[in-house]
Protein backbone atom coordinates (compact mmCIF):
# COMPACT_ATOMS: atom_id res chain seq x y z
CA UNK A 1 0.00 0.00 0.00
CA UNK A 2 1.64 3.38 -0.80
CA UNK A 3 1.38 6.43 0.80
CA UNK A 4 -0.86 8.42 -1.35
CA UNK A 5 -4.01 5.18 -1.15
CA UNK A 6 -2.84 4.96 2.83
CA UNK A 7 -3.32 8.74 2.56
CA UNK A 8 -6.83 8.76 0.69
CA UNK A 9 -8.31 5.93 3.00
CA UNK A 10 -7.86 7.34 6.09
CA UNK A 11 -9.29 11.05 4.54
CA UNK A 12 -12.15 9.10 3.28
CA UNK A 13 -12.76 7.19 6.68
CA UNK A 14 -12.62 10.25 8.95
CA UNK A 15 -15.32 12.00 6.84
CA UNK A 16 -17.45 9.41 6.64
CA UNK A 17 -17.46 8.24 9.87
CA UNK A 18 -17.98 11.38 11.26
CA UNK A 19 -20.24 12.23 9.28
CA UNK A 20 -22.11 9.40 10.25
CA UNK A 21 -21.27 10.27 14.47
CA UNK A 22 -23.12 12.92 14.12
CA UNK A 23 -26.56 13.12 15.70
CA UNK A 24 -25.77 9.39 16.67
CA UNK A 25 -27.06 8.05 20.06
CA UNK A 26 -23.25 7.72 20.98
CA UNK A 27 -22.87 11.04 20.55
CA UNK A 28 -25.81 12.01 23.03
CA UNK A 29 -23.64 9.83 25.48
CA UNK A 30 -20.66 11.44 25.02
CA UNK A 31 -22.78 15.29 25.91
CA UNK A 32 -24.14 12.87 28.83
CA UNK A 33 -21.17 12.07 30.71
CA UNK A 34 -19.55 15.54 29.54
CA UNK A 35 -21.96 16.64 31.35
CA UNK A 36 -21.21 14.86 34.91
CA UNK A 37 -17.71 14.24 34.36
CA UNK A 38 -14.01 15.64 33.26
CA UNK A 39 -13.80 16.22 29.15
CA UNK A 40 -10.29 14.57 29.13
CA UNK A 41 -11.23 11.45 30.85
CA UNK A 42 -14.19 11.04 28.66
CA UNK A 43 -12.18 11.70 25.41
CA UNK A 44 -9.43 9.12 26.39
CA UNK A 45 -12.61 6.32 27.30
CA UNK A 46 -14.58 7.21 23.46
CA UNK A 47 -10.99 6.63 22.56
CA UNK A 48 -9.90 3.61 23.59
CA UNK A 49 -12.95 1.95 23.02
CA UNK A 50 -13.54 3.37 19.67
CA UNK A 51 -10.04 2.23 18.72
CA UNK A 52 -11.11 -1.68 19.49
CA UNK A 53 -14.67 -1.46 18.05
CA UNK A 54 -13.14 -0.33 14.73
CA UNK A 55 -10.05 -2.40 14.55
CA UNK A 56 -12.16 -5.39 14.87
CA UNK A 57 -14.42 -4.21 11.82
CA UNK A 58 -11.88 -3.59 9.80
CA UNK A 59 -10.40 -6.81 10.13
CA UNK A 60 -13.66 -8.01 9.39
CA UNK A 61 -13.89 -6.04 6.41
CA UNK A 62 -10.61 -6.23 4.82
CA UNK A 63 -11.09 -10.10 5.24
CA UNK A 64 -14.18 -9.89 3.07
CA UNK A 65 -12.72 -7.69 0.98
CA UNK A 66 -10.40 -10.25 -0.14
CA UNK A 67 -12.77 -12.97 -0.69
CA UNK A 68 -15.62 -11.18 -2.19
CA UNK A 69 -15.53 -10.03 -5.36
CA UNK A 70 -15.02 -6.22 -6.22
CA UNK A 71 -17.94 -4.94 -8.13
CA UNK A 72 -20.09 -7.00 -5.57
CA UNK A 73 -18.75 -4.85 -2.56
CA UNK A 74 -19.03 -1.85 -4.46
CA UNK A 75 -22.59 -2.80 -4.95
CA UNK A 76 -22.83 -4.28 -1.32
CA UNK A 77 -21.48 -1.28 -0.18
CA UNK A 78 -23.86 1.19 -1.71
CA UNK A 79 -26.62 -0.26 -0.60
CA UNK A 80 -25.06 -0.55 2.88
CA UNK A 81 -24.39 3.01 2.95
CA UNK A 82 -28.27 3.62 1.47
CA UNK A 83 -29.25 1.59 4.75
CA UNK A 84 -27.36 4.12 6.40
CA UNK A 85 -29.06 6.95 5.27
CA UNK A 86 -32.47 5.73 6.20
CA UNK A 87 -30.96 4.71 9.40
CA UNK A 88 -29.60 8.00 10.68
CA UNK A 89 -32.67 9.93 8.99
CA UNK A 90 -34.48 7.81 11.43
CA UNK A 91 -32.47 9.35 14.23
CA UNK A 92 -31.04 7.68 17.43
CA UNK A 93 -31.89 8.81 21.06
CA UNK A 94 -30.66 7.65 24.45
CA UNK A 95 -32.41 5.09 25.88
CA UNK A 96 -33.35 4.14 29.54
CA UNK A 97 -30.11 1.50 29.50
CA UNK A 98 -28.27 4.46 27.92
CA UNK A 99 -29.12 6.76 30.43
CA UNK A 100 -28.39 4.14 33.31
CA UNK A 101 -24.77 4.03 31.78
CA UNK A 102 -24.15 7.55 31.27
CA UNK A 103 -25.36 7.93 35.37
CA UNK A 104 -23.25 5.20 37.25
CA UNK A 105 -20.06 6.34 39.40
CA UNK A 106 -19.61 3.22 41.46
CA UNK A 107 -16.61 2.32 39.29
CA UNK A 108 -14.11 4.43 37.57
CA UNK A 109 -15.26 6.62 35.34
CA UNK A 110 -13.12 5.78 32.10
CA UNK A 111 -14.03 2.29 32.29
CA UNK A 112 -18.07 2.66 32.56
CA UNK A 113 -17.10 5.68 29.59
CA UNK A 114 -15.28 2.78 27.37
CA UNK A 115 -17.13 0.03 28.43
CA UNK A 116 -20.74 1.87 27.68
CA UNK A 117 -18.93 3.49 24.11
CA UNK A 118 -18.13 -0.31 23.14
CA UNK A 119 -21.50 -1.95 23.71
CA UNK A 120 -23.03 1.35 21.98
CA UNK A 121 -20.72 0.73 18.86
CA UNK A 122 -21.19 -2.95 18.60
CA UNK A 123 -23.34 -3.51 15.42
CA UNK A 124 -23.60 0.49 15.11
CA UNK A 125 -24.02 2.23 11.95
CA UNK A 126 -20.30 3.26 11.99
CA UNK A 127 -19.14 -0.12 13.03
CA UNK A 128 -20.55 -1.40 10.00
CA UNK A 129 -19.57 1.55 7.71
CA UNK A 130 -15.85 1.24 8.56
CA UNK A 131 -16.67 -2.58 7.55
CA UNK A 132 -17.41 -1.55 4.85
CA UNK A 133 -14.60 0.95 4.13
CA UNK A 134 -11.93 -1.34 4.88
CA UNK A 135 -13.19 -4.01 2.68
CA UNK A 136 -12.30 -1.67 -0.21
CA UNK A 137 -9.62 0.31 1.08
CA UNK A 138 -7.24 -1.45 3.50
CA UNK A 139 -7.06 -1.54 6.93
CA UNK A 140 -5.06 0.61 8.43
CA UNK A 141 -5.90 3.52 6.60
CA UNK A 142 -9.53 2.99 7.11
CA UNK A 143 -9.02 1.65 10.88
CA UNK A 144 -7.19 5.13 11.96
CA UNK A 145 -9.55 7.45 9.91
CA UNK A 146 -12.50 5.67 11.29
CA UNK A 147 -11.34 6.21 14.60
CA UNK A 148 -10.21 9.49 14.09
CA UNK A 149 -13.66 10.85 12.47
CA UNK A 150 -15.54 9.07 15.23
CA UNK A 151 -13.21 11.06 18.43
CA UNK A 152 -13.62 13.85 16.44
CA UNK A 153 -17.37 13.95 16.21
CA UNK A 154 -17.79 12.62 19.90
CA UNK A 155 -15.19 15.42 20.62
CA UNK A 156 -17.79 18.14 19.62
CA UNK A 157 -19.74 16.17 22.04
CA UNK A 158 -17.84 16.25 25.08
CA UNK A 159 -17.11 19.85 24.72
CA UNK A 160 -20.89 20.95 23.36
CA UNK A 161 -21.86 19.26 27.39
CA UNK A 162 -19.16 20.34 29.12
CA UNK A 163 -19.39 24.43 28.27
CA UNK A 164 -23.28 24.65 27.38
CA UNK A 165 -25.09 21.15 28.32
CA UNK A 166 -27.28 21.58 25.54
CA UNK A 167 -27.97 19.27 22.44
CA UNK A 168 -26.91 19.97 18.91
CA UNK A 169 -29.62 20.59 16.06
CA UNK A 170 -29.95 17.01 15.77
CA UNK A 171 -32.50 17.55 13.16
CA UNK A 172 -30.22 19.64 11.03
CA UNK A 173 -27.46 17.37 11.27
CA UNK A 174 -29.81 13.91 10.64
CA UNK A 175 -31.18 15.39 7.82
CA UNK A 176 -27.21 16.47 6.29
CA UNK A 177 -25.62 12.99 7.53
CA UNK A 178 -28.51 11.20 5.76
CA UNK A 179 -28.34 12.93 2.48
CA UNK A 180 -24.40 12.07 2.84
CA UNK A 181 -25.03 8.60 2.84
CA UNK A 182 -27.59 8.74 0.57
CA UNK A 183 -25.44 10.26 -2.41
CA UNK A 184 -22.43 8.42 -0.91
CA UNK A 185 -24.39 5.18 -1.52
CA UNK A 186 -25.66 5.87 -5.13
CA UNK A 187 -22.33 6.58 -6.46
CA UNK A 188 -20.98 3.32 -4.85
CA UNK A 189 -23.57 1.15 -6.38
CA UNK A 190 -23.73 3.11 -9.88
CA UNK A 191 -19.77 2.26 -9.50
CA UNK A 192 -20.29 -1.18 -9.19
CA UNK A 193 -22.95 -1.68 -11.75
CA UNK A 194 -20.45 0.00 -14.04
CA UNK A 195 -17.33 -2.07 -13.38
Amino acid sequence: MTLASLWSSFLVSFGIIFVAELGDKSQLMAMAFAARYRALVILAAITAATAVVHLVSVVIGAALGVAIPTRLISVSAGVAFLGFAVWTWRGDSLDDDDEARASRTDRSVFWTVAGAFFLAELGDKTMLASMTLAARNGILGTWVGATAGMVAADAIAVLVGATLGRRLPARAIRLLAAGLFLVFGVLLVVEGLRG
